[in-house]
């Protein structure tokens, strides 16, 4: 449910606006111009860039891939596609791989030609809906109903590709768990429970043969409610996570997921967080009705930027450009007045 400002509650915000500029970061400069492109989708799931190339997806309800170009140009499309929703690309930016939920596959694009180059099926009921890639496995988290969530793996280095579900043996998930790994470090995989209050995230070790091993999972209540986003950076050091609330992106030292040990303030609700290549910025985003959406921060919590959409921020729907120099962001219109939206928002250097 989507809580709006009416007009009637003028005098409250006036009353309040001092406490509503305390509770938020203040902005180290104003935001650059951004750009903003409508694209011919209902609905919208996820976002990549790889590059010279960006790709939007329109989720379960949805057959189609955008392709934009780097500055936001509608360049082409991938259609025919069942319900494309999680997008992951390769080390190498070359293959996107795409989540088909509705139905019980994953497919495989090259990024420059945009040919569909393998389809993998991961078996009657699985419904896999988020992507993590450590080398030569692709990870996947799956379920279609209450308490039917797993962890499921493609095994990439062999001819054909194997696919095994049933991974994570040790806890049970209420859906489909959201995945996330890390760019420099293909030993550590991590899995957020959606669709819970209070949520929690589990830590695993990727054995020889890709055997998963639960290291470590999140304290009571620390993660908050209703998950809706996790990320890693390069190292695997550090793990953060965006939920509904609290109305705050919050950090945690991989090795001990007990206390936050930075936030970054977004105002309610988070819903996104997305590192730069490097680790070295933050992109978190929040379900915001009038206020900024999507936020820039360095990891010791200054804020570089801000950016109001104008429309709702998908979940999860935040992508950096490789260079760092920009943030894509796909958002939507709840009440269909305004069409999907592909925003290019830059970011300051500093």
């Amino acid at each position: 449910m989507h809580i709006r400002k009416g007009t009637t509650r003028a005098a409250l915000a006036a009353l309040t606006a001092g406490l509503l500029t305390a509770a938020l970061p203040t902005p180290a400069q104003a935001a650059p111009a951004q750009t903003a492109t409508p694209l011919p989708l209902a609905t919208v799931a996820d976002v990549v860039s790889a590059g010279d190339r960006v790709f939007v997806s329109g989720g379960r309800s949805s057959t189609d891939i955008v392709v934009a170009s780097a500055t936001g140009a509608v360049v082409g499309t991938l259609s025919g596609l069942p319900g494309p929703s999680d997008l992951l690309l390769s080390a190498d930016r070359q293959t996107l791989y795409v989540a088909l939920p509705t139905a019980n596959a994953i497919a495989a694009f090259d990024t420059g030609s945009l040919a569909e180059s393998a389809r993998y099926d991961t078996g009657a009921g699985e419904c896999p809906s988020s992507l993590a890639l450590t080398g030569r496995y692709l990870w996947f988290g799956y379920g279609c109903d209450q308490w039917g969530g797993n962890i499921g793996r493609i095994d990439l280095g062999r001819q054909p590709a194997r696919v095994t579900t049933g991974m994570a043996t040790s806890q049970d998930f209420y859906d489909a768990p959201l995945l996330t790994a890390a760019s420099q470090n293909r030993s550590v995989l991590l899995a957020g429970q959606p669709s819970l209050s209070p949520a929690s995230v589990y830590a695993y070790t990727i054995g020889t043969g890709g055997t998963l091993t639960l290291t470590r999972t999140s304290d009571w209540t620390v993660i908050g409610s209703n998950l809706l986003d996790i990320a890693l950076d390069p190292t695997a050091t550090t793990l953060y996570t965006a939920a509904g609330a609290p109305y705050e992106v919050q950090a945690f030292p991989f090795a001990d997921i007990t206390a936050p040990s930075a936030t970054y303030p977004t105002g309610p609700y988070p819903n996104a967080v997305e590192l730069s290549r490097d680790g070295t910025r933050i992109a978190a985003g929040a379900n915001a009705s009038y206020d900024p959406d999507v936020f820039v921060f360095r990891p010791d919590g200054t804020e570089l930027v801000r950016f109001e959409l104008g429309n709702e921020l998908s979940p999860g729907a935040l992508a950096w450009s490789p260079n760092g120099a920009r943030v894509y962001a796909a958002s939507y219109d709840w009440t269909g007045a305004r069409p999907v939206t592909l925003h290019v928002l830059p970011v300051p250097a500093g």
